[in-house]
């Protein structure tokens, strides 16, 4: 079981790559592995087509509007929507206004704020991000897909 635990609005893990900052809320680690709670902030990125193995998905828009497509849905979610995005899946994410918006992150079961983790390590080592993505994709469980895949 996990301790209680409280995190300000302005700490937690921060970790950066390539332009994307990421603030890890809540981990496996502080969670006794329940879930993983992280801030994507702008400048945001868009996620192409992807799957996930074992990772069920759930953002809470903060600001700006995104356009989630998961199997045959299409959703467009504005600040205080939220939108569940279940492994094995097929989906992706795009923002409206390239760039900008911040989201809430949940990933189910934890442990998702490592695939994060390889890619700040690797930028900050000066790994391609190519190879980093690649790495952190499979010790992660994303496949990611072509877009008639």
């Amino acid at each position: 079981m996990a301790a209680p635990f409280a995190v300000d609005h302005d700490s937690g893990e921060c970790l950066e790559f390539w332009g994307t900052r990421i603030v890890v809320r809540a981990s496996a680690d502080t969670t006794g592995g329940a879930f993983t709670l992280f801030e994507l902030g702008t400048p945001l990125l868009d996620a192409t087509r992807h799957v996930h193995r074992e990772t069920d998905e759930l953002y809470h828009v903060l600001e700006g509007e995104h356009v989630f497509v998961c199997g045959d849905a299409e959703f467009t979610v504005g600040p205080g929507g939220t939108v569940f995005l279940p492994h094995g899946v097929p989906h992706s994410h795009r923002r409206v206004v390239p760039w900008t918006g911040r989201l809430l992150g949940m990933t189910f079961p934890a442990g998702f704020e490592g695939f994060f983790r390889v890619l700040a390590e690797a930028a900050a080592t000066g790994e391609a991000a190519g190879a980093a993505y690649e790495r952190a994709s499979e010790e992660h469980g994303v496949t990611w897909l072509g877009e008639g895949d």
